[in-house]
This record gives C-alpha cells, structure tokens and sequence, in this order.
C-alpha cells in the first residue's frame, strides 16, 4: 500500500526535531521503518538509534526495516527499548560513576527481599508486607528524577516517611553489591551524561539521529535523556498520540507530547489522521469521545471505507446478564458472518471484571484465553535458579547469595545465615569474604562450617566452569543436578502435578540459555542474565499474549493490555462511573482525562464490530446495587449510538437443544448452497 502524503512528509523530513502524531490505525509502524529504511540510504547505520518500550517492538521494528534494505544495509543499526540503550552505555562507563563494569541488574524479587532485609534492619516492628508500597515508590521517585537527596515524603504519609528512611540505604546497599536495578539503568546513564561531558559529547557525535516510538508513554528520566542525546544536533523524530496516553499512574508524562512544540522550538509537528482500521462509525463514536479531553493535540480519524455497522450501546440487568448478553452475540455474530472465536474481544477495566464472562463462557463452552497471569521469569523455582547464576557472575550479590546459601537445604539454617549477616557487619566485609574464612568453625560450629565450606567450593567450582563459557548450558545443568534441585522440587511440591510444572519450568530456564546462546555465538553467563533482566515485564515467555493470541479463542483482556492491538468485533464491558472511570480515580480526585483515553484506546480496537454494555445493578460486597451509566456515554452524542435491550442468553437445556439443532440445519443448508 503507498504512503498518503502525510505519511510522506514524515518519511521525508531530515534536519531537526520531527513530532508525528500518529492516531490510532494511521500506519505509524509503516512510517517509522520508511523512515529508518529513507536514513539508511543517506545515513551511516550506526548514526542512527531508534527506541522503543518493548523488546518486541524492536525486535519487529528490526525486522522490517532489514525486510526493505536488506541485512547489510541494517549492519550497526541501533533498534532497541531505552533500557537496552542504557545497560550498553553504562556497560562501557558505569566506572565513572564508581561502579564496577560487571555490574548485575536486580530482579523484582531480589529488590523485595533487600527492602524487606531493610525494613527488618532498621523497622523491626513494621509489617513486612509494606515492602512492595516502599520500592513503588522508590520506583516511581527514580522515574521522576528523584535521588535519596531529593526525595520529599508527603505530610501524614507513614509509608512515604519510611520510604524517606529507607531509599538512601537501599541505594547504598545496591551499590554494595555491585548492583542496580531496572529503574537506576536510565536514572544512571542521565548521570553519567550530566557529570561526564566526554561521555556525553562521544554520544551526540555517534547517535546523530534518534527515533522514538509511542512518545506519549515516556517519563521524566527518558525526556531528559533525549534531551541530553539530541543536544547538539536536534535530529529527534518522536511518534506518539497523546489520546493513547495511558501510563501515567508508572510514569508516564503526557505533557512530554504535549509540549514538543514549546520544548523544541521550529519542530515540525505532521498529523497522521487516515485511519486504517476502524470503520467510520467507530471512528465517529471515537472523535467524539476524546474531543472531551481538554489538553489534547486536536486530531480528527477518518476512514476511506465504508461506514459499517452502528456501534451499539446495551444496558443489562445486572453482570451476568451482561456476561450472558455477549456470548450471545457472539453465537449470533459466529451464525450470521462466520466469524471464528480468536475474532472476538471482551475488555474490561480491570482483570478483576473476568469472572462473570469467564463463567458464561465455560458454561456454553466457548473457547477463550485470558490474558495477563504470573510471567515466567517471575515464578519461585526460576527465580531460585537464576539466584545460582547471579551469585556465580557476582559474588558481591548479597540478596541472592543470602537467597541460595541453604537452598536446596544444606544444613546452613536461618540462625546461621543471621550469624553470618552479623560477622559480616562486625568485621566490615562482604558475606562473600565472611564465607571464605578459615576460622568459621569457632563461630558456627564445625558441622554448619563444613556446610559453607562445601558451598563455597561448589561455587568456586563452577564460577571456573562457567567462565570459559564454552559449556554454558552442560555445566549448569550439572551443576543443578549436583546440589539436587529437582529433589527439592519434589519436596516442597503440594501434588505430583505441580512438581511436574515446576520441574518443566527449570528446563524452560535451560532452554532459555540454550537459545541465547544459539543466538549470540559469544556467550557469557552475564550476558545471559542481563537479556533475562530487560526482558519485557509484560511478556511472558511460556503462555505469552502472542500465543494465546494465536488460537481459536474469545480473547478476555484489560483495557491497558489491549493497546495495539485489534479485532473485527470489541465488547466494551462495565461501562459505568466506579468501573470506567474507575471508583479510585474518582475517590482521590484522580486523572479523568487519563480514563477517557483509556476507553478512547478501547473503542479503536474494534475494526468491524463495537459493543458497549453496562449494568443497572452490580454484586458488590455479596448484594446487588445499582450503578449510575459512565459519563463517558453521555458525552457521545445519542445518534451515534444504536440502544438495545439485551436479552439473555437462553439457558434451559431445552432451548439450548433447539438452538443448537436449528445452527446445524443451517450449515447443512449452506453446505448445499456451497456445493450447489
């Protein structure tokens, strides 16, 4: 298909910044790799970076820029997320800011259980379930720019307090360890740039051209790092919808789109308004949504096709009637235009809004998937195993050397393992060093300080093993094998089943290492674990969104986990105030504007087909009460919207026989016509 003129321009244009705001279905993906494959042509390849947020998206990116220019021509091409860009920089500079070069990069897990280490430390009396409170917001103070110095707690917040208390020691404790987490890999490459100006100019002078996608879901810390970049020569072409600004509650800062304009003066600003997904009428609901939100980039979709379907509006009795509605249609839709299962979309605003459509479903046995659950990488058995390789690529790792040290059970017990925090603290070195004494006997008695001593020498063992890099995948199965990990497995599982699962999930960790080494040739077990630490946290590898997507299934989500994607027919559940917007939204006197865009992303997932349903009556607490319609409805003007009372499923047995009966009569009959 030929690019419109729009899309032209914005392949086109050079020097300078370069603001397209791409509307959702405006083939912005298309205009970012025409725009790589244009550079190419005139531009060294290792000149140009393009980032984006998810490795995913630039390993698709990668890929079709490499389909139009060939692999060659791709040769030094930068397509990776900001995190990538970053961990690449502070790989060869990070010394500068008093680190060590091999540094490791924290799971989330790992982040708790130093939280919690601290929290025990320093607030022996606090629950320990605050941990995960405190490092959000450790989090979210990083992702605003804030260090331990900067960091202003609320007034008559005691979590924000603690918080205060805690980050500088958390900080400390990292760097300790020579280590960091996923927050301070961008926070840390912004330091370096403001406190190294050879650094920062060696960048400028390589990075001559920056590409950014999605724009609107960036942060303070990734703004200013682009700001950093593009210092001298202005070349930054960013692509985003500020009506597609979801994130704001992880970061994200729609005024960064918002104010392109003012914050790169002469910026050339191109709209990309040609929709080609959605039908008219959609596109029409769509329109008159979000012209609500006051701060806004005005944009108008619009569609060369058809005008299609209405979009259709129903209001339920309760949410199993709103449940009995949509599979309803679905039987209808399925008869009536042969839709297959994988067509259909129900999203909700939160994962919680599942249980009624999940009930149905299974009821009139109706493939779905739901999507979201825990990731791969985040489940015990393979957090323990890489806690090994950590330990084994840095020592220094307090939290997981702690996290393996009696793990499978070695006979080094929790009372040891606190004996030896403290002789750690008293003598001033590091566990790793405290492990390695030869006069551990006269602290821990002569059976634990054999226990270590083993330890010890199994580890040392395989450091060297693994260090040649060769075997990477041998040794460390063997290893696993030695200290009998399987064994616990089986130990701690609760049937043979989950044993089974957990034992499947420790191969899929060698198979993951297989794999990367496949991939890179030179393999390290460092570069092993830091492709498994900047995986996206929204992709899991078994079970991912992208195979679930692939089967025959009615697909269940939530709305921020269906942005970028799309069906024939969407079914927009829960539309009323405390669902959409959302009761927490609305109680603290939260971001409307951000709710309205997240329902603006729902209603442009639909190509063909939009449903919009609500409930009269909610179960709230164990009682039925009544709900008042989202204001979003009211601000649709009634003519677009087609109302209809919904008639529920029927769920006699005997009425279901004779529906059944009657959809297989008509197959017959259209397998006649067919044949005919």
């Amino acid at each position: 298909m030929p690019l419109n003129p729009q899309q032209q321009q914005a392949v086109a244009h050079r020097q300078g910044a370069l603001l397209v705001l791409a509307g959702a279905g405006s083939g912005k993906t298309r205009v970012i790799t025409r725009r790589i494959a244009a550079l190419l042509r005139d531009v060294p390849a290792e000149q140009i970076v393009a980032l984006t947020f998810t490795n995913k998206a630039a390993r698709e990116m990668r890929e079709r820029v490499i389909d139009q220019v060939g692999r060659a021509a791709a040769k030094g091409l930068i397509v990776a997320t900001f995190h990538s860009l970053g961990v690449r920089i502070l790989r060869q500079h990070i010394d500068r800011l008093g680190y060590k070069t091999n540094f490791s990069i924290f799971a989330t897990g790992d982040q708790l259980r130093l939280v919690r280490d601290l929290l025990a430390r320093h607030q022996p009396g606090c629950s320990a379930s605050i941990a995960e409170q405190v490092l959000a917001r450790i989090g979210r103070a990083k992702n605003e720019l804030q260090r331990p110095a900067q960091f202003q707690p609320r007034i008559d917040d005691p979590v924000d307090a603690l918080t205060a208390q805690l980050y500088p020691r958390y900080q400390q404790a990292l760097k300790a360890c020579n280590v960091i987490d996923f927050d301070d890999i961008l926070l840390l490459t912004l330091q370096l740039f403001e406190q190294a100006a050879d650094v920062a100019r060696h960048y400028r002078q390589q990075l001559r051209y920056v590409l950014v996608d999605e724009y609107q879901d960036t942060n303070a810390v990734q703004y200013r790092l682009l700001r950093e970049l593009c210092a001298e020569h202005g070349n930054l072409c960013v692509v985003g919808d500020d009506d597609q600004s979801i994130y704001g509650w992880r970061g994200a800062v729609a005024g960064n789109i918002l104010d392109f304009g003012r914050d790169f003066p002469g910026a050339c600003i191109i709209k990309l308004e040609q929709n080609y997904r959605s039908s008219g009428r959609i596109l029409a609901v769509a329109n008159a949504l979000i012209r609500h939100n006051p701060d806004r980039h005005d944009k108008r979709l619009w569609s060369a096709g058809a005008p299609g379907a209405p979009v259709v509006y129903r209001l339920c009795d309760d949410g199993e009637d709103e449940a009995m509605a949509v599979v309803e249609t679905i039987h209808q839709e399925r008869y009536a235009r042969q839709r297959a299962y994988r067509d259909f979309a129900i999203l909700y605003r939160t994962n919680g809004q599942s249980r009624a459509f999940e009930e149905q479903l299974r009821y009139e046995n109706i493939p779905y998937v739901l999507i979201g659950g825990q990731q791969f990488f985040d489940r015990k058995e393979v957090r323990d195993a890489l806690a090994y390789f950590k330990v084994l690529a840095n020592p220094l790792d307090e939290i997981n050397l702690l996290r393996i040290l009696n793990y499978p059970r070695r006979g080094i017990g929790e009372q040891s393992a606190e004996k030896l925090i403290a002789l750690s603290l008293e003598w001033q070195q590091s566990l790793w060093q405290v492990l390695q004494r030869p006069d551990l006997p006269d602290h821990l008695g002569d059976k634990v300080a054999q226990a270590v001593h083993d330890f010890v020498s199994l580890l040392q063992r395989y450091r060297r093993l693994l260090g040649r890099g060769g075997q990477l995948v041998p040794d460390a199965q063997a290893l696993f094998a030695e200290i009998g990990f399987e064994d616990e497995l089986c130990r701690q599982a609760e049937d043979p089943k989950q044993a089974r699962r957990r034992i499947d999930n420790l191969h899929e960790v060698f198979n993951a290492l297989s794999a990367y080494v496949e991939r890179e040739g030179v393999a390290t077990l460092e570069g092993f674990l830091e492709k498994v630490s900047l995986l996206d946290r929204d992709e899991p590898v078994r079970g991912s969104k992208e195979e679930k997507l692939k089967q025959d299934a009615v697909v269940l989500m939530s709305l921020h986990s269906s942005k970028g994607l799309e069906f024939p027919c969407v079914f927009l559940v829960g539309l009323e105030e405390g669902s959409l917007p959302h009761g927490k939204v609305l109680e603290e006197g939260g971001d409307v504007r951000e709710e309205r865009r997240l329902c603006y992303v729902g209603i442009t997932r639909a190509r063909e087909r939009l449903l919009l349903l609500g409930a009269a009556r909610r179960r709230r607490y164990g009682r039925l009460q009544p709900q008042v319609p989202s204001r979003f409805l009211a601000e649709i003007p009634p003519e677009l919207l087609e109302n209809q009372a919904a008639e529920p499923a029927p769920v006699d047995p005997q009425q279901q026989a004779v529906r059944a009966a009657d959809f297989f009569s008509r197959i017959q009959t259209l397998l006649k016509t067919d044949n005919g």
